[in-house]
């Protein structure tokens, strides 16, 4: 009974300390499991954080875009009635240098056509690179919010 009595103490203990052991193991799991949630939590603040800085910054390009949209539409018409006035212009230096009266006043008048057009022609091309620039930036930010989008996706799967 004395030998029955020592090997169930024996076991006993030995359970008691895997019993330690685990809720040790435990404690450090939960302990693990805690920080773990605290960075996911401060991970997806951080992550709303920059969804929210680039809709903002799309909103700004997006309104910038409309903005040079406008800009080379007024552009493009006012090079539309600059080209019409040139025509007019040399339609009436023909005129005077059949009528040989006045060469000289067209002249001057289809040269500062022409310069008034190259001007607005260089204007316009700017306008229309930037806004080019900014479609390009547009896509760019849309492509990053998708990627935003699959890492959401992928984080709330692995959960």
């Amino acid at each position: 009974l004395k030998e029955e009595n020592a090997i169930l103490r024996s076991k006993i203990n030995k359970l008691q300390i895997l019993s330690e052991t685990q809720a040790e193991k435990m404690r450090k799991l939960e302990k693990k499991l805690q920080e773990n949630k605290i960075k996911e939590e401060k991970e997806a603040q951080d992550l709303e954080a920059m969804v929210q800085h680039v809709e903002q910054n799309l909103q700004l390009m997006t309104k910038r875009a409309a903005k040079a949209e406008n800009s080379a539409a007024k552009l493009r018409q006012e090079n539309a009635q600059l080209q019409a006035e040139l025509r007019n212009c040399r339609l009436e230096a023909e005129a005077l240098r059949a009528g040989q009266a006045g060469l000289a006043a067209a002249k001057q008048n289809a040269e500062a056509a022409l310069q008034l057009l190259l001007q607005v022609t260089t204007s316009s091309r700017a306008s229309i690179r930037q806004l080019l620039s900014g479609a390009e930036s547009l896509q760019l930010i849309a492509d990053l919010l998708k990627s935003i989008d699959r890492i959401s996706a992928v984080s709330e799967d692995g959960q």
